[in-house]
C-alpha cells in the first residue's frame, strides 16, 4: 500500500483508541472496536483512489456499510478534535491531505 492509504490507517486505529481508553475507559479497544478498525483497514486497502484517495467524508463513493459508516462516524467526531492534542501531527496531515 501507499504512504496515504498507511497513514489513513494509523490515525483510523489511533481515533478509536482513543475513543475507547478517555470516551468509553477502556485500556485497550474492545473485540466490537477491533472489528471495526479491521473493517476500516480493509476498506482502505480497497480503495480505488489508492494514493489519490479524498477524505473520506468528501469522497463520491461511500464503501463503508452503512452501519458501519455511522459508527466510525460517531468515533470520528469525538476522537476528531482531540487527536490535535494527543497526535498534532497526524491530525494536521489527516485535516490537511498530505
Amino acid at each position: 500500500m501507499g504512504r496515504r492509504i498507511d497513514r489513513e490507517k494509523q490515525v483510523v486505529s489511533r481515533m478509536i483508541e482513543l475513543y475507547c481508553r478517555h470516551r468509553l475507559g477502556m485500556a485497550s479497544p474492545s473485540e466490537e472496536y477491533r472489528a471495526l478498525e479491521s473493517y476500516a483497514h480493509r476498506r482502505l486497502d480497497g480503495c480505488k483512489f489508492g494514493d489519490g484517495k479524498p477524505q473520506c467524508k468528501r469522497c463520491k463513493i461511500h464503501c463503508y456499510k452503512p452501519d458501519m459508516r455511522d459508527r466510525i462516524r460517531q468515533i470520528m467526531r469525538w476522537a476528531g478534535p482531540r487527536m490535535i492534542i494527543y497526535d498534532p501531527i497526524a491530525a494536521l496531515r489527516h485535516i490537511f491531505g498530505r
